[in-house]
C-alpha cells in the first residue's frame, strides 16, 4: 500500500508540472488541414491535426520554446514563445511556392533544360530534328515566333531582323555567333550543341539582366559536370571530328575538334554555284570546369577558321560575281557561380572575341577586325522562398575597324572606317511569389553608351497566374534598346539606340508530357536606322527616323506520351508587321517576314530495328519583294516555302551509330526572292532572275563512335 501511495504521489506531481499545447491549423483561406505534424523543436512532444484542423498535446517543457508545424506542399510554420502561451493558437499555413505545381513566369520564354518545369525542347531535340542538321539555330526555327528565311540561316524572331537577336553562353555575350557567308548561302551557328545542357529561347519580354537586343535572346548553358570519361569519333560525308572528355574528383576537361570540307560532296552533287574553292572549315572547342567548396568555375574557349571562293550568277554582270571569304574567330568565356552565404549568391564572368574577316568581291577587298569584350558581376539575395532580388553591373566593349580597297574606272580607292564603343549597364530585378497561383517579376535596367552619348532606362515586368492545376496565364511588358550594328556605326557615330516595346499575353497547359502554348504579342519600334542611298556607305546620311510594329499569335503543341515511342510537336505563327527603316521610301512589310509559318516535327524509335527515324516539315507563306515593272514598294510576294526532311539513326552497336539525313527530300523548288536588271530591255521591261537555293536538296551520312567508361553511352544526342 505504501508503494501505491508513493506512485500516486509522483503521478500527481508529474501531471501538475505539465502544460497543454493546443490550436487549429488551416490554410490561408481558413480551410482546416488534417494530418499536419505539430511538435516542440528538440523534443518528442507533439501531435497531428484532426479532421477539423485542431490539435492538443501535453508537455513538461517550460519557458520559451519553438513550436513547429509542417505539412506536405506547405511552408513550415514556427512559433516562438513561452509554452504557457501556446493555447488555442490560430495557425495558418502558406502554400509551398517551390512545389512542382507552383506557377512559373513563362511569357515569351521557351525553357529547354532537362530540369525545367516548362521544358519544351531538350538538348537531344536540338540535334535529332531532321531539318536542323545538328545546328541549334536550325532546331529553334521549328518553334513558333521564328520566320523561315532559308537563304540566311540566322534567327529572325517576331518581325525582327537577325541582328535583333543576341546569344549568350553561361550568361556572357557572344558577339559573333555565326560563321560569315555570302548571299543565298545560309550560315550556321559556330558552337557544337553537345557542349550545352540547357537552352532558353526568349522570343520577347525577357529579364532586365539582358540588354542590347530588340527582339530576342538565346541563352546557352554549358554542361556543369560530365558524367564519365569518354571519347567521341565522327566520320562524315562532309568531314570528321573527335571529342575527348576527362573527369577528375573536382575538375573536368572536354576537348573537341572538327574539320569540314565540302569539295568531295560538291564533286558528287554539284550545285548552282561555280566554286573555285568549296567551303572549308577547321574548328576546336574546350571546356574546363573546377568545382570549389562553394561554387563552380568554367573556362570555355572556341576557335574556328573558314574560307571559300566562288562565282555567283548576277543578272547585271555577264561574268557573274567573283566572291572570296576568309574568316578567323576566337571566343573565350570564363564564368563563376557560387554561394556566399545562406541567402547570398554570386555570378560573374567575362568574354573576349577576336574576329577577322577578309572579303574579295570582284576587284574590291574588304578587311575588317573586331575586338569585343563583355564583363559582368551579379549578386542574388534570397530573403525568403517568396521574395528574391538580383542586381548586377556589366560592361560591353567593342573596337571595330574596316579597310576598303576598290578599283573604279582604273582608279584605286582606299578608305578606312570603324568605331570604339563602351556600354555600361546596371540592372536589378525582384521575384515576388504571392502564392502558388500568383507570381511577379519586376526589373529595371539602365544603360549608358559613350559612343552615342545616351542614357536609356528600361522597365520590365512579368506576371503569372495559375488558372488550374495544369494551366496558367502570363503577361509581360518591357522596353528594350539596342545600339545600331557594325554595318552602320562604322560609317556614322551620330546615331542613337533603337527601341522596342513588348506586350505579351501567354496561355500554357502542361499535362504529363503534353504541352500547349498560345501567345499573343505586340511590338512597337522606334528610332530605327534609316539612310538615303542604295547601300549604306560613307556617302549616306544616317538618321534614327524609322519606326514600325509587329504583332501576331504563336501556337505550340507537343506530345510525347499519347503514342508509344513517338514524340512530336507542331508550331504555327501568324505575323503582321510593317516598318520603315534602312532606305525604305515608305512603311512596308520587310522581305524577311512571312505572314504564316508552320512546322511539324516527329521522332519515332523502332526497337526491333534499333533505329530512330525523324520527320520535319516546314512551311512559310510568300515573302515580299519589289517589282519595278509595276508601281509600289515591296508590293508582291514570292510563292510559299515548303520543305520535308527525313533522318534515320541506326544503332550498329550500343556505341556505334550510322546516321543518314536528307533535307527537302521531295525537291521543292523554293524561291527566296528575285533580282531585277538595273535597266529595262527594249520593250521597257525590267528582266529578272529567281533567287533559288544553291541546291534543292542536301544529303548527309555519318558514322559516330563513342568509347566510354560504362560502355553504354552513344552519340545519339550529338547527331
Amino acid at each position: 500500500m505504501n508503494y501505491l501511495y508513493v506512485l500516486f504521489f509522483f503521478l500527481c506531481v508529474s501531471s501538475y508540472g505539465q502544460a497543454t499545447v493546443s490550436g487549429k491549423v488551416t490554410d490561408n483561406k481558413g480551410i482546416p488541414i488534417e494530418g499536419a505534424n505539430i511538435y516542440l523543436d528538440g523534443t518528442y512532444d507533439g501531435a497531428s491535426s484532426t479532421v477539423d484542423g485542431t490539435f492538443s498535446f501535453t508537455t513538461s517543457e517550460t519557458g520559451d520554446q519553438v513550436l513547429i508545424v509542417t505539412f506536405l506542399s506547405y511552408e513550415p510554420y514556427s512559433y516562438f514563445g513561452p509554452v504557457s502561451s501556446m493555447k488555442e493558437l490560430p495557425i495558418k499555413l502558406k502554400e509551398d511556392v517551390n512545389s512542382l505545381d507552383a506557377v512559373v513566369i513563362s511569357a515569351g520564354s521557351f525553357e529547354a533544360s532537362d530540369n525545367s518545369k516548362i521544358s519544351v525542347l531538350k538538348p537531344l531535340d536540338v540535334v535529332t530534328t531532321a531539318s536542323a542538321l545538328g545546328d541549334f539555330v536550325g532546331a529553334l526555327q521549328t518553334l513558333p515566333g521564328t520566320t523561315t528565311v532559308a537563304e540566311d540561316g540566322r534567327l529572325f524572331v517576331r518581325g525582327g531582323d537577325a541582328g535583333e537577336t543576341q546569344i549568350f553562353i553561361d550568361g556572357i555575350r557572344v558577339f559573333t555567333p555565326y560563321t560569315p557567308t555570302t548571299n543565298n548561302i545560309p550560315t550556321r551557328g559556330r558552337y557544337s550543341p553537345f557542349l550545352f545542357d540547357g537552352i532558353t529561347f526568349s522570343t520577347g519580354g525577357y529579364s532586365a539582366e539582358y540588354g542590347e537586343a530588340l527582339s530576342s535572346v538565346l541563352l546557352l548553358n554549358t554542361v556543369d559536370e560530365p558524367d564519365q570519361n569518354k571519347t567521341d569519333i565522327s566520320v562524315m560525308s562532309v568531314g570528321g571530328g573527335v571529342g575527348l572528355t576527362r573527369k577528375w574528383e573536382k575538375s573536368s576537361l572536354s576537348l573537341s575538334t572538327s574539320y569540314i570540307n565540302l569539295a568531295p560532296y560538291i564533286a558528287a552533287y554539284p550545285d548552282r554555284n561555280d566554286w573555285s574553292k568549296p567551303f572549308e572549315a577547321l574548328s576546336g572547342e574546350a571546356v574546363y570546369r573546377y568545382r570549389t567548396n562553394d561554387g563552380l568555375f568554367k573556362l570555355y574557349t572556341a576557335f574556328d577558321t573558314s574560307n571559300f571562293e566562288l562565282n555567283q550568277e548576277d543578272i547585271n554582270l555577264e561574268d557573274g560575281v567573283d566572291f572570296a571569304l576568309k574568316n578567323s574567330n576566337l571566343y573565350v568565356n570564363t564564368s563563376y557561380t557560387g554561394v556566399l552565404s545562406d541567402t547570398w549568391s554570386i555570378q560573374t564572368g567575362g568574354s573576349y572575341t577576336y574576329a577577322k574577316t577578309d572579303v574579295g568581291i570582284i576587284t574590291n577587298d574588304i578587311n575588317n577586325t573586331e575586338n569585343s569584350a563583355h564583363v559582368k558581376l551579379k549578386f542574388k539575395k534570397r530573403f525568403s522562398n517568396r521574395f528574391k532580388i538580383s542586381m548586377g553591373v556589366e560592361q560591353f566593349i567593342t573596337d571595330f575597324n574596316e579597310d576598303f580597297t576598290g578599283v573604279f574606272d582604273t582608279q584605286t580607292i582606299r578608305d578606312t572606317y570603324g568605331y570604339d564603343s563602351n556600354i555600361s549597364a546596371l540592372f536589378t530585378e525582384a521575384d515576388v511569389i504571392f502564392s502558388k497561383k500568383l507570381a511577379l517579376k519586376a526589373g529595371l535596367r539602365g544603360s549608358y553608351s559613350d559612343l552615342v552619348n545616351q542614357l536609356t532606362v528600361s522597365p520590365r515586368v512579368s506576371l503569372a497566374y495559375k488558372t488550374g492545376s495544369k494551366s496558367q496565364l502570363s503577361f509581360a511588358y518591357g522596353d528594350f534598346y539596342q545600339n545600331p550594328t557594325n554595318d552602320f556605326l562604322k560609317f556614322s557615330q551620330e546615331l542613337e539606340a533603337q527601341k522596342t516595346q513588348h506586350y505579351i499575353l501567354n496561355y500554357q497547359y502542361n499535362n504529363n508530357g503534353r504541352i500547349f502554348r498560345a501567345e499573343a504579342y505586340r511590338k512597337t519600334y522606334d528610332r530605327l536606322v534609316t539612310f538615303d542611298t542604295e547601300f549604306a556607305s560613307t556617302e549616306s546620311v544616317f538618321e534614327n527616323g524609322g519606326n514600325g510594329f509587329a504583332q501576331g499569335l504563336d501556337v505550340f503543341w507537343r506530345d510525347n506520351t499519347s503514342i508509344k515511342s513517338m514524340d512530336y510537336w507542331i508550331s504555327y505563327s501568324f505575323l503582321d508587321t510593317e516598318r520603315q527603316y534602312l532606305n525604305f521610301p515608305e512603311r512596308a512589310t520587310p522581305s524577311f517576314a512571312n505572314t504564316h509559318n508552320f512546322s511539324a516535327v516527329a521522332k519515332y524509335f523502332i526497337t526491333d530495328w534499333k533505329s530512330q527515324v525523324g520527320f520535319s516539315y516546314q512551311y512559310g507563306s510568300g515573302r515580299t519583294y519589289t517589282n519595278p515593272n509595276t508601281s509600289g514598294f515591296l508590293q508582291e510576294e514570292t510563292k510559299s516555302f515548303n520543305s520535308i526532311s527525313l533522318n534515320w539513326a541506326y544503332l550498329i552497336s550500343q556505341q556505334k551509330i550510322l546516321y543518314v539525313s536528307v533535307n527537302n527530300v521531295l525537291g521543292f523548288n523554293n524561291v527566296n526572292g528575285f533580282q531585277y536588271s538595273n535597266t529595262p530591255n527594249t520593250n521597257g521591261t525590267f528582266e529578272r532572275r529567281a533567287l533559288t537555293p544553291a541546291a534543292d536538296q542536301f544529303f548527309f551520312v555519318g558514322f559516330f563512335w563513342t568509347i566510354s567508361d560504362d560502355k553504354n553511352s552513344n552519340q545519339l544526342d550529338n547527331l
